[in-house]
């Protein structure tokens, strides 16, 4: 039953989510939007080098893409590029392929395991990490372009 992947832990996470808003000037950022229920996860994202400083985002969810942003909002500073490509594959594995949760300061996903029975609710549920992607993707491209094509 649906009920079951609202537990009150999701709940509280989808109530208290840090660092909405946005950034004054990211280095990158980017919009998930899932057609099939209308969430729009939008993350401003500050990098040096490998590692995100900054991070804030305008979460227009429902309570799943609300909880994931939430856990996002609450690790991600101070994560890595690698480490956040990584994530965004091993939550896609926890509910496309019933593989296992991440774990470490990301062990909250585990919270929303139980979303894997219900397709219609996995992009909604795998926004946030889609958008903080791009927006790696983004600066990432952008350090690789010679200096005079910046501008």
């Amino acid at each position: 039953m649906l009920n079951d992947i609202y537990n009150k832990r999701i709940i509280e996470l989808a109530g208290n989510i840090p660092r909405l808003g946005r950034l004054a000037d990211p280095d990158a950022s980017a919009t998930a939007h899932s057609k099939l229920c209308g969430s729009t996860v939008k993350v401003d994202l500050k990098m040096d080098g490998p590692v995100v400083t900054d991070f804030a985002h305008d979460v227009k969810a429902c309570a799943l893409g609300q909880a994931s942003s939430s856990i996002m909002a609450s690790h991600v500073v101070g994560s890595t590029a690698g480490e956040l490509r990584e994530l965004r594959e091993t939550v896609r594995r926890m509910l496309k392929d019933n593989g296992a949760p991440p774990q470490g300061k990301w062990a909250d996903i585990a919270l929303l395991e139980p979303v894997r029975d219900y397709k219609a609710r996995h992009a909604s549920t795998l926004l946030t990490f889609d958008a903080v992607v791009d927006a790696i993707g983004q600066i990432e491209a952008r350090r690789e372009q010679p200096a005079a094509m910046q501008g």
